[in-house]
This record gives structure tokens, C-alpha cells and sequence, in this order.
């Protein structure tokens, strides 16, 4: 039985992409906006919801926050950064991996769990932050190695929207991995570096046991144009382990970054499984 509500995927993507505006570094007053309906969404299922502030050349950004199970220690974090590059709709990035957390929130409520649950919403994932100390998800990560907090793991939604079934839909950054991977662009993929750490291993093990979507798991050196192309690059950097759910990317998807990237391109109900398959993970651990 599918959980996760294909009505409300498609609400969300509508509120948070047919704005007329663009969630970019430049438009505070859009991701201001974005933010705001995120909180709002996460405090309809818990009461542990806030906001993360710092500021980048004099303006405020936000990531916004919520978490279950706070009587646990040790916690997994799971994030999707709700910025766009340029001027771009930015549906399978990232829109996708926000209202993958938005379902997981609702998922979440009154769930009895093992570790405390942190949903993060990031800002300023994209260029011109990417890979600097003002990514979103720097900031969090660098937040909890400067509390000593316990993370068990974290998990990066990054474009978890779009699928293909056709022959050579997919490709790849080194072309002899199509023959173990296949050429079609119909599965999701957990990605992962090597020596990612205990939990990357076991939520990808779990992950792919619950059958929810056809999947594939890929292990590779940092250095591989791609694997670390999210937000579990930081926690990586603070020596968290962490892992990327991702339907690959521009190995896939010819709408990235492109004005093209909009919601009526995206395979909700593939979507939905995968958001399926990260709550009976969360859920099990």
C-alpha cells in the first residue's frame, strides 16, 4: 500500500514552482516566501519546528527545520535544499527532494522511533555557494560537530522526480558503467562515496529491501564528477556519514537547470515510492 499522497506531491510542487518568481540567492523574497510555507507545512505535524538563520553579505537566509522523536540521542538527519539556479521553476531540482521532506513530515506524525528524526530545508545550495561556507547545509552540519550532538547519519533528496524508460535515457560519468547499470533512466540510485560510513551502508541496505521502486546503489571515489554534488557533501567534510538519493541528475534529466525543469515533467507516482521507501527506512532504524 502506498503512504505517501500523490494529491499532495502535486499541490506542493504547484505552490512551491508556479509562483511567476524564482527561488534564487538574488530573490530573498521568494525563498523568504518558500520558507515560510515549509514551516507552516512542518508545524501541522510537530511542535519541534524552527528556523536556522545566518547571514551572507548583509542578507538573512533561512534554513528551516523540524524533528521527531526528540527523546532519542542519537539522530538521522534527512535534507533538501528549496533554492534554485537561476531563473527556473527548479521542480526535480530541488523541489522534488523538499516535498519528498514535506511527505515525510506528515509520515512522521505520532510515529514511534528508535532516533530522533531531523527534517532540514536548505538555502543556498546552488552556485554561486555551492561547495562554500555559506551552503545551507554547511552551516547545519557545522552546527551539530560544534554541539558534539549525535548523528547517526544523513541523507540528501536531490531530484528524486524524474524517470525514463527508454533506451539510452541514462547516462553516466565513466560510459562502461552502463553495462552493470543499464541505459535506461528508470530506477532511483543511492549514491555514496567510498568508506561513507556504517549508516550509508545500512540505509541503503534497508532502503532497497523494502521493494518500494527499482533501485540501484553506487559506490564510488569523491573525486567522481557527481557523487558529491548535494548537501551530504558537508556532513561528509564534518565526518558524518551520508549518502545521496538522486535520480541522477544530468545523467538523466536534460531539464537541469534549464527553464524547462518544471513539475509537468516529473513521474509522481515513481516520486512517491521513493519518498515510500525513505519512511519505512526512517521508521525501521
Amino acid at each position: 500500500m502506498q503512504l505517501t499522497d500523490t494529491v499532495l506531491i502535486r499541490s506542493h510542487l504547484t505552490t512551491i514552482t508556479k509562483t511567476g518568481n524564482y527561488r534564487t540567492y538574488k530573490n530573498l523574497d521568494e525563498l523568504n516566501k518558500t520558507a515560510a510555507y515549509i514551516k507552516n507545512e512542518f508545524a501541522k505535524f510537530t511542535d519541534s519546528v524552527f528556523v536556522q538563520e545566518y547571514t551572507v553579505e548583509g542578507r538573512v537566509y533561512k534554513n528551516v527545520i523540524c524533528s521527531y522523536g526528540t527523546e532519542n540521542q542519537k539522530r538521522i538527519v534527512v535534507g533538501a535544499h528549496y533554492d534554485v539556479c537561476g531563473n527556473q521553476e527548479g521542480a526535480d531540482d530541488n523541489a522534488s527532494g523538499v516535498v519528498g521532506i514535506l511527505e515525510l513530515s506528515r509520515l512522521l506524525k505520532g510515529k514511534k522511533l528508535n532516533q530522533r528524526v531531523d527534517l532540514v530545508a536548505y538555502t543556498l545550495e546552488e552556485p554561486p555557494y555551492f561547495r562554500t561556507e555559506y551552503m545551507g547545509s554547511y552551516i547545519h552540519a557545522k552546527a551539530l560537530a560544534d554541539q558534539k550532538i549525535k548523528v547517526d547519519g544523513m541523507v540528501s533528496l536531490e531530484m528524486i522526480g524524474y524517470f525514463k524508460d527508454e533506451e539510452e535515457s541514462q547516462s553516466y560519468p565513466v560510459g562502461f558503467l552502463s553495462t552493470f547499470y543499464g541505459s535506461k533512466g528508470n530506477y532511483i540510485t543511492l549514491v555514496k562515496k567510498f568508506g561513507a560510513g556504517a549508516f550509508a551502508g545500512k540505509f541503503c541496505k534497508k532502503f532497497k529491501s523494502t521493494g518500494t521502486i527499482r533501485t540501484k546503489e553506487f559506490t564510488g571515489p569523491k573525486a567522481l564528477p557527481g557523487i558529491d554534488f548535494s548537501d551530504h557533501l558537508n556532513y561528509w567534510k564534518f565526518g558524518f556519514s551520508a549518502l545521496m538519493i538522486t535520480d541522477t541528475s544530468f545523467y538523466r534529466n536534460r531539464n537541469y537547470h534549464l527553464a524547462t525543469d518544471t513539475m509537468e515533467t516529473l513521474d509522481i507516482n515513481r516520486m512517491a515510492k521513493v519518498i515510500d521507501g525513505v519512511f519505512k527506512v526512517l521508521s525501521a532504524f
